[in-house]
């Protein structure tokens, strides 16, 4: 009886998307998942979310609809063809949906950090390159900054190194405030230069500053070659994730179907399923972990 009225509310749903075009739908998804977003994300993930947003790599609240029925419609049909049964297909389409809101936290973070790296590596490489002009510290932040090339964040702490040099008379609170905010090697590695040779008056430092500049399109280049393959690790292991659920179908065609709904009887089996689930689930859990985080990092 359940299982009927289950299926009669999917029907309704389906139907009344069609009708409307999902618009209807559609308009009440987005609402719902807006005023959730406003309520209960955290501040500073808002930041890093308007930011995705304003480069255009977030998705659209169409987008994310479609994944919504991706998710389910995938976890449902496997967990069916595991169960026979359409109440825990429900409870794991349920399921599958839930982590949609933490893939695209993941996402916006990637998208995030990718960018930081691209303006700190502008940022390293504008500054190496003024210096050689102002042969001053500060002086080659200010040309940076008045360049347009920096943007928000990054652009914003450099206005904040600048005063706080001219504040302190010195650029060690400053180096320090900026290699917390960023710390990438090459931020670092500059920045200790820079300060070398500020408080040392090196007068040769052009083979240094060459080198570093060297080192940091050496660094670049690496990171992007593992973006690069990072995405191809990602298509192949979904890919063979997807294909791990499968072996139980491979099981049911080698037993034949009635058989295997008469071990489906058995309480031990049904939780060796469960299992198999789980883990193949926390499997391309840690896989998508892998594939959006610490992006950018040396």
């Amino acid at each position: 009886m359940i299982e009927l009225v289950l299926l009669i509310v999917i029907a309704i749903f389906g139907i009344s998307y069609y009708l409307n075009n999902g618009e209807n739908v559609y308009k009440f998804f987005t609402s719902k998942v807006a005023s959730a977003y406003e309520k209960y994300a955290p501040y500073s993930f808002k930041q890093v979310r308007a930011k995705v947003k304003e480069l255009g790599q977030e998705y659209t609240p169409r987008q994310y609809l479609t994944q919504v029925i991706l998710f389910a419609g995938v976890a449902g049909g496997i967990s069916y063809l595991y169960f026979y049964n359409i109440i825990v297909a429900a409870i794991y389409a349920g399921i599958a949906v839930l982590f949609i809101p933490f893939l695209a936290y993941l996402r916006c973070q990637k998208a995030y950090s990718e960018y930081i790296f691209e303006q700190v590596q502008v940022y390293t490489t504008n500054v190496i390159m003024e210096f050689t002009t102002t042969q001053s510290f500060v002086k080659s932040l200010e040309g940076v900054r008045d360049s347009g090339i920096l943007e928000d964040p990054v652009l914003q702490d450099v206005k904040t190194m600048i005063e706080m040099s001219y504040q302190n008379g010195t650029i060690d609170e400053s180096i320090e405030f900026f290699n917390a905010k960023y710390p990438y090697y090459m931020v670092k590695n500059m920045n200790q230069l820079f300060l070398q040779i500020t408080k040392e008056g090196a007068k040769d430092s052009g083979e240094a500053l060459e080198n570093l500049s060297m080192d940091i399109d050496a660094l670049v280049e690496g990171v992007y070659r593992d973006q690069i393959d990072r995405a191809d690790f990602h298509k192949r292991f979904i890919t063979f994730g997807l294909a791990l659920f499968l072996l139980v179908m491979a099981m049911q065609f080698l037993l034949g179907t009635t058989s295997y709904l008469k071990l489906l009887d058995m309480w031990y089996v049904q939780l060796v399923l469960h299992l198999i689930i789980w883990i193949n689930c926390f499997f391309l859990y840690k896989g998508e972990r892998f594939y959006y985080e610490d992006v950018g990092v040396e």
